[in-house]
C-alpha cells in the first residue's frame, strides 16, 4: 500500500529527472533516514540549503526557525496533505508555503452534504496534529459550517498520532467502543493520516460500526488517495463517502507523468497493488516546477528573499490546478467530487463546489465543461450506497434496537384514562398500555421512513417530573396528555401539538328563561331581517309603480318627496295589509298577493320561535365569571397530577387552600354534588371528555386561556422531534387524528346534551323561506316590466303628439314666406326689395316643392 509520502518521493525525483534537463542548476533530493547524507539541520546550519521541501508542517517550520535563525529566510514549501486550520502564524513566517487549500472548503463541503439529509448531530473524530490550537480551530471551522446548516457536534474526539502509541490497534478499539454506545451514527474523519484510516476503518468493520444505519464521512486526505491504496482497505471502507479534490485529468502532460510515474514506483514497489499517483504527488511536482520556475526567474542569484517572493507570485497551470498563492497558500478555488466507496473500487456521486454546491448546470470546471449531477440535490439522494448496502437515508442516531428499544414514558396517575390508560393483566401479569395520545403516537410512527424499536414504559409521577426525567436520560422521550409549557422547554424539547388546548372553567347548569331586552330580534338572525326589510321597500316600490304606470290617480300629481314618503308609507303599510289606496292594477294585485302569502308564513314563524325563546328553560351556568369565585373565596377542582394547580395559584391569583387536586374524572360529579368545588378546571380536551361523559347538568363557562396543546416529548437536540413533528403534521392533515378524536367521544356514555349555543341556533334564517322568496321576485320582476312598458308608451304618445305641433307650425312659415315673395314680384314695392333679392336667391324647383307640400298637408288636414 502507498502511503502520500512514498508518492511524494517518487513525485519529486520524476520532476527533478526532468527540471535537470531544463536547468543548469544542481536540485539535490534528500530522502529521510538515507545514510552517507548531511542532516539537513547541519546543511542549514552551514549555509548549504536554498531552500526546504516536504511534508513539513507549520509547526515544524517554526521551531526549526527558533533552532537556526537563517532557517527564517529560507523558503519552506510544505507537502503536507492537511492544511493548517489556521493562518495566523502566517505573518510570522513568511517563507512558510503551503501545497494546499484552505481547510474552510472542506468543512463547508461536509457541511453542505449533513445540511443535505438534514442530520443534526454528528461525532467528529481525527488525528491530533503538533498543536493543541491547531486541533481547537479544526474544531471551530467544522462547528460554524455545521451551524449554518442547523447541526452541531455532538462529540469531538482527537485521536493521537499513530506512530505515538504502543498498541494503536487496542486503542482505536477502545475509543471506538465507546463511541458504539453513543446514539449519534455520523462520523466525520476530517484531518488523518492514511496509518490512521486504515486501522480506523478496520476496527469499525470488527465492531459493526461498518453496517446499516452508520454513516462515515472522509476528507479529501484520506479520498484522494483511494486510487493507491489496496483492495483490503477498500472492503473495509464499503459505504464510505469522501470528498476527492477535482482536476483535470485529459491533458497529454499528465497521461506522461503518470506513464513515467507509475514505471518508477513499479520498479521500486513491486508488491503493490496499485500504482496510480494521487493529486499529492501531481502537487508534489508541481512544487518542484514552482521551484525552478522561481530559480529562472531570479536570473540564477540565490536571494532568500528574492526567491520566496518569486515563488509567491507563481502564477501557472500545474498538474494538480492553478499554481498560485495567497497567504500561503494555494488561491484556487476547489472543486469536490463526493465519491462513494463501493465494490471493488468507488463511483462519483456528486459535484460540489463553493460557487455552485450541488448543482446540475454545465460549468467550468478546472479549465473543461463538466456536467454536474441533475436534479438541484446533485444525485446524492438515490445513488449512495451506505454503509450495509443499503440505499435508505440513515437516520443519523440509533432510534432503538430489537435489543435495546426505547424507552418511552407514559403518565400511569393520569386523571383521563381516555388519553392515556395502563391496565395490568392479572393472569399473565403483562401491562397493557391504550388510550387516544397512544393511538396519535402510532399512528404517527407509521409515518416515519424507518422503523423505531419502543416500548412504553408507566411513569408513576406527576407531568412536569416525567419531562425531567426525559432530560436526565431515564426515559427516551415521553408519550402522553402533556401540556406544551413555556417553563417545560427548560427541561426537554417537545413535538408539534397533536390537538390543541387551553384551559376552560366548568360548572353546573341552572334552568332559565331568556330576560334578554332585544329578544324580539333573536327569532331570525340579521341576514334574515334584512332581507325581509329589502322585500318590503321592493314590494312597496313595484306597487307605487304600477300603479302610476295605469293612472291611478291616487298615486299621481304628487311633490318628488310627498312621491317618497308615499313609497316608504306604502312598504310599512303592505306589511300589516293597513294600506288606504287602492289597489287597481291587476299586476299590483298579483305583487300584493305574493307578498301577502310570504309575510303570513314569516309571522307564523316568528310567532313560534318567538314562543319557545320566551317559554322553555335554558341551560345556564351558575357561575359566569372566574372574578366571582375569587372575590367568594369559593373551592376550585383541577387534576392535582398536572400543571393546572400552580396555574390556578401563580396566573389566576387563587389562594392556595382554594385548589383541591381531584386525581380521577370520576370524582368531579361527586366534589360537585357534595359541595366541595363550585368549579373545576380543565385542559380543552379534558373539558371535551368529561362533558361528552357527564352531559347533564355541567357547562362551560368563562374565558378560555389559550395555551400550547398537548405534544410528546423528547431530549432536547433530538432528532425524533423533527421526525415525529412532521409526522404529526401528515396525521393531522389527513383527517386521522380527527377520527381518532370522534372515536374516543363516541366511547362516553352520555347520549343527550343541549348547551347554549345550540339553543341559539333555533334562530330561523332565510333558507326555510327560500322557495318562497323566489316566487316573490319572480312576480315583481314581472310587475316592473310591465309597468316600463307602460311609462314608455305613455310618454310616447305625448312625444308624437308635440312632434305633429312642431311640423304644423314650421308648414306655416313656409307658406307665408311665399306670399310675401308673390307680394313683393307683383308690387316690386320698395320696402320689400331687399327681401326680394334674398328669395330670388332660393331656386325656383325648391319653391315649387314647398308649394306642393304645403297642398298636399292642406288636402290631408
Amino acid at each position: 500500500m502507498s502511503d502520500g509520502r512514498t508518492s511524494t518521493e517518487n513525485s519529486v525525483a520524476v520532476a527533478v529527472s526532468k527540471g535537470r534537463k531544463k536547468d543548469s542548476k544542481n536540485v539535490v533530493c534528500w530522502k529521510c533516514g538515507e545514510p552517507g547524507h548531511t542532516k539537513p539541520i547541519d546543511l542549514v546550519s552551514h549555509n548549504q540549503v536554498d531552500a526546504i521541501l516536504g511534508t513539513v508542517t507549520m509547526q515544524e517550520a517554526t521551531l526549526l526557525a527558533e533552532i537556526n535563525k537563517f532557517t527564517k529566510s529560507i523558503p519552506i514549501i510544505s507537502l503536507s496533505p492537511a492544511a493548517s486550520a489556521s493562518q495566523q502564524m502566517a505573518p510570522k513566517l513568511p517563507t512558510f508555503i503551503q501545497m494546499s487549500i484552505p481547510i474552510t472548503y472542506q468543512t463547508q463541503c461536509i457541511a453542505a452534504i449533513i445540511g443535505h439529509f438534514r442530520w443534526r448531530k454528528v461525532i467528529l473524530i481525527h488525528e491530533q496534529g503538533n498543536s493543541l490550537s491547531d486541533d481547537s480551530r479544526l474544531f471551530t471551522h467544522l462547528s460554524d459550517s455545521l451551524r449554518a446548516v442547523d447541526s452541531y457536534i455532538e462529540q469531538h474526539v482527537a485521536f493521537p498520532q499513530v506512530s505515538s502509541l504502543l498498541d494503536p490497534n487496542a486503542f482505536i478499539e477502545g475509543e471506538l467502543k465507546k463511541l458504539k454506545s453513543k446514539n449519534v451514527r455520523i462520523f466525520v474523519v476530517l484531518q488523518s493520516s492514511l496509518d490512521f484510516a486504515v486501522i480506523l476503518f478496520e476496527k469499525a468493520k470488527e465492531l459493526g460500526m461498518m453496517e446499516k444505519g452508520y454513516v462515515w464521512i472522509v476528507s479529501d486526505e484520506i479520498a484522494n488517495l483511494l486510487d493507491s491504496v489496496d483492495l483490503s482497505v477498500i472492503r473495509n471502507m464499503q459505504g464510505v463517502v469522501g470528498l476527492k479534490t477535482d482536476y483535470a485529468d485529459n491533458n497529454e502532460y499528465l497521461r506522461d507523468f503518470k506513464s513515467r510515474f507509475r514505471r518508477k514506483y513499479g520498479s521500486e514497489y513491486i508488491s503493490e497493488e496499485n500504482t496510480n499517483p494521487s493529486i499529492y504527488s501531481f502537487r508534489a511536482y508541481d512544487a518542484i516546477w514552482t521551484l525552478v520556475k522561481a530559480l529562472q526567474n531570479s536570473e540564477r542569484k540565490l536571494d532568500s528573499e528574492a526567491l520566496v517572493k518569486h515563488i509567491s507570485s507563481s502564477d501557472f497551470e500545474g498538474l494538480s490546478g492553478k499554481i498560485s498563492f495567497k497567504n500561503g497558500l494555494l488561491s484556487q478555488n476547489p472543486v469536490f467530487r463526493i465519491v462513494n466507496v463501493i465494490g471493488r473500487s468507488y463511483r462519483e456521486v456528486a459535484i460540489w463546489s463553493q460557487e455552485y454546491g450541488f448543482s446540475g448546470d454545465l460549468v467550468e470546471l478546472n479549465g473543461k465543461s463538466t456536467r454536474l449531477n441533475s436534479g438541484p440535490n446533485g444525485g446524492l439522494v438515490s445513488s449512495v450506497y451506505w454503509p450495509g448496502g443499503e440505499q435508505t437515508v440513515p437516520p443519523g442516531w440509533s432510534m432503538g434496537s430489537k435489543e435495546k428499544p426505547l424507552r418511552i414514558g407514559v403518565p400511569a396517575k393520569g386523571a383521563f384514562e381516555q388519553f392515556v390508560k395502563v391496565t395490568i393483566d392479572p393472569v399473565t401479569n403483562k401491562t397493557r398500555i391504550s388510550g387516544f395520545s397512544i393511538e396519535v403516537f402510532e399512528a404517527a410512527v407509521k409515518q416515519l421512513p424507518y422503523d423505531l424499536h419502543y416500548v412504553f414504559v408507566p411513569f408513576y409521577g406527576s407531568y412536569d417530573e416525567m419531562v425531567a426525567a426525559v432530560r436526565n436520560k431515564s426515559l427516551d422521550a415521553a408519550v402522553g396528555d402533556t401540556e406544551i409549557m413555556a417553563d417545560r422547554y427548560v427541561y426537554a424539547a417537545f413535538s408539534h401539538p397533536y390537538i390543541e388546548s387551553g384551559l376552560e372553567m366548568v360548572v353546573t347548569v341552572k334552568p332559565g328563561i331568556q330576560d334578554s331586552s332585544i329578544i324580539a330580534l333573536k327569532p331570525f338572525n340579521k341576514k334574515m331581517w334584512i332581507l325581509l326589510a329589502i322585500f318590503s321597500m321592493s314590494t312597496g316600490a313595484i306597487i307605487w309603480l304600477s300603479e302610476y304606470a295605469a293612472g291611478n290617480e291616487h298615486f299621481r300629481n304628487k311633490s318628488f318627496l310627498e312621491t317618497v314618503a308615499s313609497v316608504l308609507w306604502l312598504s310599512v303599510t303592505i306589511t300589516s295589509f293597513s294600506h288606504r289606496e287602492n289597489i287597481n292594477n291587476s299586476e299590483s294585485r298579483l305583487v300584493l298577493a305574493a307578498w301577502t302569502c310570504v309575510i303570513l308564513v314569516v309571522y307564523a314563524s316568528f310567532t313560534a320561535v318567538l314562543s319557545t325563546m320566551m317559554t322553555v328553560p335554558r341551560l345556564q351556568p351558575s357561575i359566569q365569571e372566574i372574578d366571582y369565585l375569587r372575590n367568594t373565596n369559593a373551592v376550585v377542582g383541577c387534576n392535582g397530577n398536572s400543571f393546572i394547580v400552580r396555574y390556578l395559584i401563580n396566573v389566576l391569583n387563587f389562594k392556595t387552600q382554594n385548589v383541591r387536586k381531584i386525581n380521577s374524572i370520576d370524582e368531579y360529579p361527586k366534589a360537585f354534588e357534595s359541595g366541595e368545588i363550585k368549579a373545576a378546571f380543565f385542559v380543552a380536551p379534558h373539558a371535551k371528555v368529561f362533558l361528552a361523559e357527564y352531559c347533564k347538568g355541567y357547562i362551560k363557562s368563562g374565558p378560555s386561556f389559550k395555551l400550547g396543546g398537548f405534544g410528546f416529548v423528547f431530549p432536547r437536540g433530538s432528532p425524533l422531534e423533527t421526525d415525529i413533528s412532521e409526522a404529526i403534521l401528515k396525521v393531522t392533515q389527513s383527517g386521522q387524528v380527527n377520527v381518532l378524536e370522534q372515536n374516543m367521544l363516541q366511547l362516553c356514555n352520555c347520549t343527550s346534551s343541549t348547551s347554549r349555543k345550540e339553543a341559539d341556533d333555533v334562530r330561523l334564517g332565510p333558507g326555510p323561506f327560500s322557495d318562497m322568496f323566489r316566487v316573490l321576485i319572480g312576480t315583481i320582476v314581472v310587475a316592473f316590466l310591465i309597468a316600463i312598458v307602460r311609462l314608455v308608451r305613455m310618454k310616447w304618445t305625448n312625444i308624437y303628439e308635440l312632434m305633429q305641433k312642431v311640423l304644423i307650425l314650421k308648414r306655416i312659415c313656409i307658406w307665408a314666406s311665399l306670399v310675401l315673395t308673390e307680394c313683393c314680384t307683383r308690387f316690386g314695392s320698395k320696402f320689400f326689395r331687399q327681401e326680394v333679392v334674398q328669395m330670388n336667391n332660393v331656386p325656383h324647383h325648391q319653391m315649387e316643392l314647398n308649394l306642393v307640400a304645403i297642398q298636399i298637408e292642406a288636402k290631408s288636414n
